[in-house]
């Protein structure tokens, strides 16, 4: 009679079925965390486009630093460096000019938040209005931890301590009852 083969992906034995299995595993694996990395990295074509590069190095890594502060209005969480909407090119755009008209950082900084309000940085200043979003999160963490450690000292506080030995007493009783066990019950 024919052997077939068993459904179990393992092999049945030899360390030669157990090495190919192992390296068909890791393939597996492999191939499942270059997708991932490649799905969450960002893509090697930045936002920046070649024409937008300034021909002074020292300026083109000063307006990339400012173009990492401000945020793209389209894409709300995102840097105008990392985006590629047409606005945020405009911005980007709008940078690089400033700079080559001679602002320093401050004043491209100023510039822009005057033409487009506070949202277009991405770290605001800390200042009175500012000031609530920079302290609650802060106090939102200090309170849950003070809170979940207050839960767990009351929950433990409730738990019964030591568990007692038997009295002598509770113990013959045990053994009373046991004994009354017929031996197929027992050994189960």
């Amino acid at each position: 009679m024919r052997k077939t083969p068993h459904p179990n992906p393992l092999p049945a034995s030899g360390a030669r079925g157990r090495i190919a299995f192992v390296a068909r595993a890791l393939a597996h694996w492999i191939a499942i965390l270059f997708v991932a990395v490649t799905i969450f990295l960002p893509s090697a074509a930045f936002a920046v486009q070649p024409d937008e590069v300034m021909r002074d190095p020292a300026k083109e890594s000063r307006a990339r630093a400012l173009s990492r502060e401000l945020r793209c209005m389209v894409c709300q969480n995102q840097s105008i460096d990392d985006s590629e909407a047409p606005l945020a090119r405009d911005l980007r755009l709008l940078v690089r000019e400033r700079i080559a008209a001679g602002d320093n950082d401050k004043q491209v900084l100023d510039y822009l938040v005057t033409r487009y309000g506070e949202f277009v940085l991405l770290k605001p200043p800390v200042e009175g209005q500012t000031l609530i979003l920079w302290l609650l999160t802060p106090a939102v963490l200090i309170g849950g931890g003070l809170g979940l450690w207050l839960y767990n000292r009351r929950r433990w506080a409730s738990r019964p301590e030591d568990v007692t030995a038997l009295t002598p007493e509770e113990t013959a009783r045990l053994e009373k009852l046991m004994a009354d066990i017929p031996d197929s019950q027992a050994k189960t």
